[in-house]
């Protein structure tokens, strides 16, 4: 493990999956790459790697620094000759590819890698790696010859613990990632402790130096809540509708919430076709919504009766936390990650029990209703508290 003192070392930040989701709402993972550009902007001796479709590009500081814009405002350039030449890629992402090879320092083929890094960085540069991707033999073998320290964010090992709920080449391509984890990472970052836990538990040889970080919880200014076909008392669930999250816990009790509304803020994923039948049928007081922006997305989960997350696994979870620093009351299936970050704050129900799920909403729309709901004092993690963990090893 390298204790780093004085001046900070030269780091190189891999902000591959940041650009892939480029034109789509942030997920966990992107916040989490995006709090780490925004916080390493910070500091003078910052690099960016990106893999994009068609070769790698190489980031200095100032570019690093436009792309935190562009990913702030959404805002990007036009496409290029070689992102027209690209089919079937989202057109946002294509545009994004197309402003890095305007900023960046240097770009190539795959092949010429290794020779691009040594060429550009400073021998022993950190690399960090927070988004599960682009964590390849090729890259490795890259920072190797330029006698990188790389540090490895790992959220969670749901792949390899509940493959059901995932595409079927994931658990494949995850146990991969894992092994190239624990072979060549010098420092590995997790989460939580139960993330840690895990990690060991999958390991097949002992973990290199790892370190125990918990993410921080970033609220917007809160705007104006959307006006909707729904009336309080309302609940929010937010996530991707895909089958971890167990939306059809909430889709199977809700005829017997009475007045109650549910709001389903995320966007639809994968191999969940039932669940979206169910929400195409136009369910009564149910509501899918999934282009909201953060500032009214927020609004609406403060106005909320709870916030409703029976979601079968997580590796963190950000939603029951931003409720919970909201105010907000939260509803939860009972799992580890949650006793350790929220103790007794939330309410939780087994996601099997949905005579429980049932009961305990009717209690919460009532408490919301006369105003007899217990106030919340939780004070969330910060990235500041994340960085001071991080910092020195990274």
């Amino acid at each position: 493990m390298v204790i780093t003192t004085g001046n900070p070392p030269a780091r190189l930040l891999d902000l591959t999956r940041l650009i892939s989701r480029a034109g789509h709402p942030m997920t966990g993972v992107d916040r989490v790459e995006f709090a780490y550009l925004e916080h390493l902007l910070e500091h003078p001796s910052l690099w960016g790697l990106v893999r994009t479709s068609i070769g790698y590009v190489l980031l200095d500081h100032a570019g690093c620094r436009t792309v935190h814009t562009r990913l702030q405002d959404n805002l990007w350039g036009p496409t290029d000759r070689l992102a027209r030449l690209q089919r079937g890629r989202h057109p946002i992402r294509l545009r994004a590819e197309a402003d890095l090879r305007r900023i960046c320092r240097a770009r190539c083929l795959p092949i010429r890698l290794s020779s691009m890094l040594r060429r550009h960085l400073p021998m022993g540069v950190h690399y960090i790696n927070t988004g599960h991707s682009n964590l390849t033999n090729r890259v490795l073998s890259a920072l190797t010859l330029c006698k990188a320290h790389v540090a490895v964010f790992v959220h969670d090992t749901i792949p390899l613990d509940f493959p059901q709920y995932q595409r079927p080449e994931t658990f494949a391509s995850f146990r991969l990632f894992l092994d190239r984890v624990v072979a060549r990472a010098d420092v590995i970052l997790c989460n939580s402790h139960q993330t840690l836990a895990d990690m060991k538990r999958h390991a097949k040889t002992d973990l290199p130096p790892s370190a125990v970080a918990h993410l921080g919880v970033n609220l917007p200014t809160l705007g104006v809540a959307p006006d909707g076909p729904w009336t309080p008392p309302y609940f929010v669930t937010l996530g991707t509708i895909e089958p971890r999250k167990n939306h059809a816990l909430l889709l199977d009790i809700w005829g017997k919430i009475p007045d109650a509304h549910l709001l389903i803020c995320g966007h639809r994923g994968w191999e969940n076709h039932a669940v979206f039948e169910r929400l195409d049928a136009a369910p009564s007081r149910v509501h899918e919504l999934s282009e909201l922006p953060d500032d009214q997305l927020f609004a609406l989960i403060k106005g909320a009766a709870g916030l409703l997350f029976p979601s079968f696994a997580e590796g963190y979870g950000l939603p029951p936390l931003e409720a919970a620093a909201l105010g907000v009351p939260v509803l939860c299936n009972d799992l580890p990650i949650y006793r350790e970050v929220l103790g007794d704050i939330p309410v939780y129900a087994d996601a099997r029990d949905r005579y429980l799920w049932e009961t305990t909403i009717k209690q919460m729309a009532q408490a919301h209703q006369t105003g007899t709901g217990n106030t919340l004092d939780y004070t969330a993690p910060t990235w500041d508290d994340h960085f001071k963990i991080v910092l020195t090893l990274i």
